[in-house]
């Protein structure tokens, strides 16, 4: 089996996971973050889900929405609303800013921090993208929806997805783009119990085939999408 086979088949299996509602597991480059993403359709996330990524994963839980659905709901960059000084020179290592938008909680919610809680969040945010998008939910629609800080981080994806970035936001968001399920995804880093450190590819790659969950990297998904 060649290479191009194994990427083709690779590729393969994460858009029919993100169909079926499953996780799949991104490395993004070692010339940038260097770590792996479990990423889920925002659509299908429960409270169990929820958990797996605190105890699996153990980064930060957030949503990325769509340029075009995060433009209709009037979502900012984080970084341009915040009138402080540590706002500002934001110097990223790895890239030439960051994706952050609001941290959110469905209104719905209590404190917003439990697998339920946050599940529910994400969910309607999944919604709302939708209905975004489709010209239906605009900014007032969002904000009687959510309320802004919470427990759930919205990441805005670029306009032109990898064409612009190529941060874990616009992989998920490309995947699921492909795959047809519409413009949310959610992220979150894994991490080493051990080193505290980003989890080794090698072993992100052996818990994805423990649970049977496809693993694709950057460069594969810039290539299959190419």
């Amino acid at each position: 089996m060649t290479t191009t086979k194994q990427t083709d088949d690779a590729f393969g299996r994460a858009l029919a996971a993100f169909r079926a509602g499953d996780p799949i597991l991104v490395h993004d480059f070692d010339d940038r973050e260097g770590e792996t993403d479990i990423i889920y359709p925002a659509h299908s996330v429960a409270a169990a889900d929820v958990a797996r990524l605190r105890n699996d994963a153990g980064g930060l839980v957030c949503a990325a929405v769509s340029d075009a659905a995060a433009e209709a709901m009037n979502l900012p960059f984080l970084g341009s609303e915040i009138d402080h000084p540590a706002a500002a020179d934001h110097e990223l290592a790895y890239d030439d800013r960051s994706s952050f938008s609001l941290p959110v909680n469905y209104r719905e919610t209590f404190t917003g921090i439990t697998d339920d809680d946050r599940a529910l969040t994400i969910t309607k945010l999944s919604e709302a993208a939708d209905a975004a998008v489709d010209g239906e939910y605009d900014a007032d629609d969002f904000a009687a929806d959510f309320r802004t800080p919470g427990h759930v981080t919205l990441l805005r994806g670029a306009p032109g997805l990898l064409d612009d970035r190529r941060g874990h936001t616009e992989l998920g968001l490309a995947l699921a783009d492909e795959a047809g399920i519409g413009p949310a995804v959610v992220v979150c880093e894994m991490l080493d119990d051990e080193s505290g450190a980003a989890l080794p590819t090698a072993a992100a790659r052996e818990y994805a085939e423990r649970r049977g969950f496809p693993f694709l990297d950057g460069d594969s998904i810039v290539d299959s999408l190419a």
